[in-house]
């Protein structure tokens, strides 16, 4: 394997809420981390988003697949030189970590190996917040069954609104895998490709009577939600979708990606709606998050049963649209995310 450089190409946030390629120093290890030579990144809304706020230098970017180029001296035992992996970071928030980058840091028990025969580094870049963000949704907010072998089927149905988004299309498959029903909305052009990862129900997103639709497919039923999208309008459906709770038993649950609605919320007494942030897994403080470390040790825990889903073909990555130009396009890709043409694809680029 090639030596390592002492600098490499990264894209930083600029003062006109843009990014940039620069050259910066490859970053050093703690003794808990590995060096990745980053294949392909995937991109999500977080990276654009992070552009008008956060400080300007830091490296942007989550996911990102590569290949291990270096070992901090506690990793030996997990990873070896020349591994192929997978993970995320919080990007936008450090200077010297961040995934759109020749390469990046992260630590040794929050990446996870896949088979590069398997899966290619593209696919395996879009398996990062989304996903993760599924996960910390569905086994450690919700308590929802985790998938099994054999599976176990329920009578009980999920609602996922925004099932053509990256986060939708992880979430259906794995509420599929924990043996539920899902019902979940998006546009018609999407209807086929969600009934292939597993959902029950599909729904057009813009029916006028959408909350009927979900109420009579699932013969009112639903006691949990995952809110893909998570405005006002998406948070008031889901928690109006949800199926009457009795006195006395655990309030339905709305679980969202972003800040609670208070009008949805007020809409009715016995049905929670809770956000859920990925970043917390990391186990680092950012901003008024404190560090959890019961949130970062449910992510380790979950690192081996991604690997087996992914190597026995249970889950599928999202759908790739790979963008030309590598790095150098990004703010070509952020524009056409901030103008909603995203659907049921993620955009990757390769470095």
């Amino acid at each position: 394997m090639a030596s390592i450089p002492q600098t490499m190409k990264a894209l930083l946030i600029q003062k006109d809420k843009t990014v940039q390629l620069e050259d910066i120093p490859v970053p050093t290890l703690d003794i808990n981390e590995v060096l990745i030579k980053v294949h392909s990144v995937a991109q999500n809304p977080t990276d654009w988003k992070h552009t008008g706020f956060a400080p300007l230098g830091n490296i942007i970017g989550c996911d990102f697949s590569g290949t291990v180029v270096k070992l901090g001296s506690d990793s030996i035992t997990k990873f070896k030189i020349g591994d192929t992996v997978a993970g995320f970071v919080h990007g936008g928030t450090y200077k010297d970590r961040g995934a759109f980058a020749q390469y990046v840091k992260a630590e040794s028990d929050l990446v996870w190996k896949f088979p590069s025969s398997l899966l290619s580094f593209e696919q395996a870049a879009t398996m990062g917040c989304a996903l993760w963000t599924s996960i910390q949704a569905f086994y450690n907010r919700m308590k929802l069954d985790e998938p099994s072998e054999p599976r176990v089927e329920k009578d009980e149905w999920i609602l996922i609104y925004g099932g053509s988004s990256s986060l939708g299309l992880f979430s259906v498959q794995l509420a599929k895998l924990s043996g539920y029903k899902v019902v979940t909305t998006v546009s018609p052009k999407n209807f086929d490709l969600l009934k292939t990862l597993g959902a029950d129900t599909v729904i057009d997103y813009k029916s006028s009577d959408l909350v009927e639709q979900i109420r009579k497919a699932t013969g009112n039923s639903v006691r949990f939600a995952f809110d893909t999208i998570s405005n006002a309008a998406t948070q008031a459906t889901c928690v109006k979708s949800l199926a009457p709770v009795p006195e006395g038993h655990d309030k339905g649950k709305v679980m969202i990606v972003l800040l609670p609605d208070p009008d949805a919320q007020a809409l009715r007494t016995d049905v929670i709606v809770q956000p859920t942030l990925i970043y917390t897994a990391l186990g680092r403080a950012f901003g008024d998050f404190p560090a959890s470390a019961h949130d970062r040790e449910h992510m380790v825990a979950w690192l081996p049963k991604l690997e087996q889903l992914v190597t026995t073909g249970s889950l599928q990555p999202n759908p790739v649209k790979l963008w030309p130009g590598g790095l150098a396009s990004v703010n070509d890709g952020f524009e056409y995310m901030r103008d909603g043409k995203v659907s049921a694809e993620k955009i990757v680029y390769n470095i």
